[in-house]
């Protein structure tokens, strides 16, 4: 009995030791799910999946919010206007005053209080309003604007104190998944950092209208009340100015748009140093390669499926003097790639009068560079009219039949009303002949605000129309 009794123990104890060996050296370890105290066992915790990618990449967002929460300020805009409470004060002028709160985001830029926000935000204030994230308040002054950029500077005088401010990224260099922080003032909640990704670059929300936009376009939260705000990379840089959402209900739902940090610090500069924006000119028009049909590529015999198809050359531009032609095919500006023109234009609103870019193009599918210097700004606004004009080149001229004249290159919503007046001849202004911008600008300026001004207008079939324009 003894007998059997050892042997039964010496196999149970090798059955043990072959089990355990199996289990240690040969069987594929089963994952199992984990769970966090107080949690019900049967139940796994779900970690978002962002923030697992974020984690297993290495990526911390602490740090870039740190450096940039306090950098980002309130701005308040405050608008005064006479609100008549009878018939007496409506026909003398008089009335209560009352006042139009406006809120929005800024970014400080200098430790010395200078701040960039949207023009959307201060235009039309009668005072502007700043907020720390420390809760201190300034009264800001605008410095200067653009407005088609909606881009402002203004500057507040923070005694002697050193401002925390953010350093500006190259938002060139930003790709497309890079993780981004948009940081700024939604619903007037202060200091609000939410992240994402940069979803596209060169994004232009409406290519119908003349008001060439070039936009980073990311997923991370932007309400209403971040306007202004800052866009920045993990290590806490500016790459972009937050300015616009695309939602059918005013809030976000995915889709947010930037104004790039190269644009909005070349237009600051510009305010700073000359007192206005300073616009340099490649001067081409067209459209993307893949926007062509079918058949146009065929005929052309166009053998890329990227590029910008240059459809035509401005007169006096950079591009004509440089030697650019109808037909070519930019596929790249310095090293920026270019398949639309808001690739373009984004590139070319970063840079100034008189600086040289590298075209790289195809010419009858033969790659070629043209060194490009860059021209001032064409054309001049006749603001009373809500009409743009450049000098109309000999083409221009002999189509519509006329000696001189300025060519009507952009017309404001208003005037598009009475008709296509873009690519007409003005002739004539009160009764003085025109020949170029400068003759347009020089009887404009001559006029009172509240003068009427006569216009000669030649349309397409050479035909004179003048028209009266009453303040």
């Amino acid at each position: 009995m003894k007998k059997i009794a050892s042997l039964l123990s010496v196999a149970v104890l090798a059955g043990v030791i072959t089990l355990g060996a199996y289990k240690l050296f040969i069987e594929e370890p089963i994952s199992q799910p984990k769970f966090t105290q107080n949690q019900p066992s049967s139940i796994p915790v779900y970690t978002p999946t962002t923030y697992t990618a974020a984690a297993n990449s290495g990526i911390d967002f602490t740090d870039a919010a740190e450096r940039t929460v306090n950098g980002v300020v309130h701005v308040s805009n405050k608008q005064e206007y006479r609100q008549p409470r009878n018939m007496m004060e409506f026909l003398r002028g008089g009335g209560q005053r009352e006042g139009i709160v406006g809120a929005g985001s800024g970014v400080i830029i200098s430790g010395d209080g200078f701040i960039i926000t949207n023009n959307h935000v201060i235009a039309g204030a009668s005072e502007i309003e700043v907020a720390l994230n420390d809760n201190r308040k300034y009264t800001a002054r605008l410095i200067g604007a653009d407005e088609k950029a909606d881009i402002a500077l203004i500057k507040i005088d923070a005694e002697g104190d050193e401002l925390p401010y953010i350093p500006f990224g190259d938002s060139d260099a930003a790709k497309i998944g890079e993780w981004v922080l948009a940081v700024g003032n939604p619903f007037n909640l202060t200091s609000t950092v939410t992240a994402g990704i940069i979803s596209a670059k060169a994004r232009d929300l409406d290519e119908r209208d003349s008001n060439y936009q070039s936009f980073i376009q990311t997923d991370a939260a932007i309400n209403p009340g971040n306007s202004g705000g800052a866009l920045v990379n993990t290590y806490g840089e500016l790459i972009g100015i937050n300015t616009a959402i695309t939602s059918q209900t005013g809030s976000y739902v995915g889709y947010a748009f930037a104004v790039p940090s190269n644009n909005a610090r070349k237009i600051v500069e510009d305010i700073m140093q000359f007192g206005s924006v300073q616009k340099g000119i490649l001067g081409v028009r067209g459209t993307s390669v893949k926007s062509l049909r079918p058949q146009d590529i065929e005929d052309l015999e166009i053998a890329t499926t990227e590029g910008f198809y240059v459809g035509g050359v401005e007169f006096e531009s950079g591009a004509e003097k440089a030697g650019i032609q109808s037909g070519d095919i930019i596929k790249r500006i310095d090293d920026i790639k270019i398949n639309k023109f808001s690739d373009l234009s984004g590139y070319i609103s970063s840079k100034r009068p008189d600086d040289v870019v590298q075209v790289y193009l195809l010419r009858e599918n033969k790659e070629i560079t043209v060194p490009v210097t860059l021209v001032k700004s064409i054309t001049y606004d006749i603001e009373r009219l809500g009409i743009q004009v450049k000098n109309a080149s000999p083409k221009d001229l002999k189509k519509y039949k006329v000696k001189h004249g300025v060519i009507i290159s952009d017309a404001s919503p208003e005037m598009r009303r009475y008709g296509n007046i873009v690519g007409l001849i003005i002739s004539e202004i009160d009764d003085e002949k025109v020949s170029n911008i400068e003759d347009a600008k020089s009887i404009i300026s001559r006029k009172r605000n509240n003068e009427t001004i006569s216009i000669v207008f030649v349309d397409r079939d050479g035909e004179r129309n003048r028209y009266i324009f009453e303040n």
